[in-house]
């Protein structure tokens, strides 16, 4: 091989090289600057009410509306709300906190809170983890019905769960 052929294929992998580093650097530099801004977008405030207004919550999603879920325990089914996650700090009632009536049943851990008027479920404070609530996405301002049917929203096995099973 030629020393000019020689000297040829080191300029061309060495670009190359230097094409892929600035190839994966710019990537990965787009890729946290998009999770960045979405993650920002995700976490938006809401207010949330129950269907006589008597009850207004102000509510942090951390994740936007994207990860929702219905539960089939006996309580959830009946209910049919499509429910979102949000630690407990970021639940703040504004208005009707005597409003607010709650139910427990089977281990008494969870608190499934409704307002004592028009009986709507607002959210609850979930057994899986008591440091979290699971809002009801219907009670949110600005979302439509249309919307409710658009969501993309798991099922979650509540009739299986995990503090039920005997040992």
């Amino acid at each position: 091989m030629s020393e000019q052929l020689r000297t040829i294929l080191i300029i061309i992998v060495s670009v190359s090289i230097f094409g892929l580093l600035v190839f994966v650097f710019v990537k990965n530099y787009i890729k946290n600057k998009l999770n960045y801004y979405l993650n920002v977008k995700n976490n938006i405030n809401y207010k949330l009410t129950c269907h006589c207004n008597k009850i207004e919550i102000d509510v942090k999603l951390v994740d936007g509306l994207n990860n929702l879920y219905r539960c089939n325990c006996s309580i959830c089914k009946r209910k049919g709300a499509i429910t979102a996650v949000i630690p407990k700090n970021n639940l703040k009632i504004l208005k009707g906190e005597n409003q607010l009536k709650f139910y427990q049943f089977n281990t008494n851990v969870a608190k499934h809170f409704f307002c004592n008027t028009c009986g709507i479920n607002t959210h609850n404070q979930r057994r899986s983890d008591p440091n979290t609530f699971g809002i009801n996405v219907g009670c949110l301002d600005g979302i439509s019905p249309k919307d409710l049917f658009e969501l993309n929203v798991r099922v979650n096995d509540g009739q299986n769960h995990i503090k039920d099973r005997k040992l």
